[in-house]
């Protein structure tokens, strides 16, 4: 089922340690993935590509809207958490409140941390972390032209159409 993948931090974190017992490479990333695209997959894709287990940081509703403002996120978390379950590149997902994923990243200790292109290495919440403990930090480079603000501006544009 897809509510399997989605977990609290403290099951994720007996999840974590049994993954490092057997060799795994644990792969962490984070966000928003509100309305879903093609960048959003192909993202995950290669984040999880870089290692054996892909744990994704999912923003609550109330941390998107500190974020994004008010009108933010268009879908709910459970239905986020439901739509990134479907993805087979995501093993695990879990919800967090704050406004940065630093005390998932902080219990967790991910071997691969993974952000996209449009961060700096040195910016990235958890860096310090994650290369403390010998992973590494990677940046992916984003798709082109894919963005949820843009479909929200798209659908915003068509609905005054009318």
């Amino acid at each position: 089922m897809l509510q399997d993948k989605i977990k609290v931090l403290s099951e994720l974190i007996r999840i974590r340690k049994d993954l490092k017992r057997e060799g795994q490479k644990v792969v962490f990333t984070n966000g928003v993935f509100d309305i879903l695209h093609r960048g959003h997959v192909e993202y995950l894709e290669k984040a999880k590509s870089l290692g054996d287990v892909l744990m994704l940081g999912l923003n609550s509703d109330a941390s998107v809207k500190k974020i994004k403002g008010e009108d933010r996120p268009v879908m709910g978390q459970e239905d986020r958490a439901i739509v990134l379950a479907g993805l087979s590149s995501v093993n695990y997902i879990c919800l967090f409140e704050e406004e940065t994923p630093e005390n998932l990243i902080r219990e967790l200790i991910p071997d691969i941390l993974v952000k996209g292109g449009d961060y700096q290495i040195d910016d990235i919440v958890g860096r310090e972390t994650v290369e403390a403990n010998g992973g590494k930090v990677v940046t992916i480079d984003l798709v082109e032209g894919q963005s949820t603000t843009s479909i929200i501006e798209k659908m915003v544009k068509l609905a005054k159409k009318g």
